[in-house]
C-alpha cells in the first residue's frame, strides 16, 4: 500500500524534477532538434522533450504510467502539433510492421523490464529508412570501481526509480538487436551523481 502510494503520488513528481537537470535538458535539445516528421516517443514521461521538437507533424506519446502522463498536460496544451497518448508498454507496441519514421527514447531504456523484447518491437515497427534517436545513462566501461558500484546499487535503484537500471550496456543491446549507428558518442553529465553520470547519445537504423 505504501509503495503503491509512492509510485502514484510521489515518484511522478520526483521524476519530473530530476529529469530537468541542465545537462539532461541540453542533451534533449541536442538529440531532438534534428528530427522531422512523425515521431513515436518511447517513455514520454512528463513531456519534457516537447519544447525541443522543431519540425514534427505528429507525436505518439507512449507512456504506460497514467500518473506520470497527467503531469504533462500543460506542456501538451502548449504544443503546436498533434499528440496522441498511447498507454502501452514498449515490449508490445501497437503499431504495424515498418510503420514509424522516427522513434525517440530519452532515459527510458534503463527502466524497461524486458529490454530485449522492447528492442525487437522497436526494430519491427521502424521503417527501413527510419531512425531511432536515443540518449540513455549507461554502464561504465573505463572505471571498474564505478561499474561495481552501479551493479551494487541497481537493485535499490530499481525499487526507488520504477525499474531503473544503472548498469545497462545500451550500445551492446542495440547491436545485438540488429541496429547500426550513424552517430554515437559517450559523455559525462557533470551535474549528476558519479554513479549515474555516464551518458550514451546515438542515432541508429535497422540493419
Amino acid at each position: 500500500m505504501i509503495y503503491k502510494y509512492y509510485q502514484q503520488r510521489i515518484f511522478p513528481h520526483l521524476l519530473n524534477q530530476v529529469m530537468q537537470t541542465p545537462s539532461m535538458m541540453e542533451g534533449r535539445a541536442e538529440l531532438i532538434k534534428k528530427i522531422r516528421g512523425e515521431v513515436l516517443e518511447i517513455g514520454f514521461g512528463t513531456g519534457l522533450n516537447l519544447p525541443f521538437y522543431q519540425a514534427v507533424d505528429q507525436l505518439y506519446a507512449l507512456e504506460p504510467n497514467p500518473d506520470v502522463y497527467r503531469l504533462a498536460q500543460k506542456r501538451i496544451f502548449d504544443t503546436p502539433f498533434h499528440i496522441q497518448h498511447i498507454q502501452a508498454s514498449a515490449e508490445k507496441l501497437p503499431f504495424a510492421d515498418h510503420s514509424v519514421e522516427n522513434i525517440v527514447s530519452t532515459w527510458t531504456m534503463c527502466s524497461i523490464a524486458d529490454l530485449t523484447q522492447a528492442l525487437q518491437e522497436i526494430h519491427r515497427v521502424l521503417k527501413p529508412e527510419g531512425n531511432l534517436h536515443l540518449i540513455e545513462h549507461v554502464q561504465y566501461h573505463d572505471n571498474s570501481t564505478l561499474k561495481k558500484l552501479q551493479d551494487l546499487l541497481t537493485p535499490i535503484q530499481k525499487v526507488l526509480a520504477d525499474g531503473c537500471h544503472l548498469n545497462r550496456n545500451i550500445e551492446l543491446e542495440l547491436l545485438n538487436a540488429g541496429f547500426k549507428f550513424s552517430e554515437k558518442y559517450y559523455f559525462d553529465a557533470e551535474d549528476l551523481p558519479k554513479v549515474g553520470r555516464r551518458m550514451f547519445m546515438a542515432r541508429a537504423q535497422k540493419i
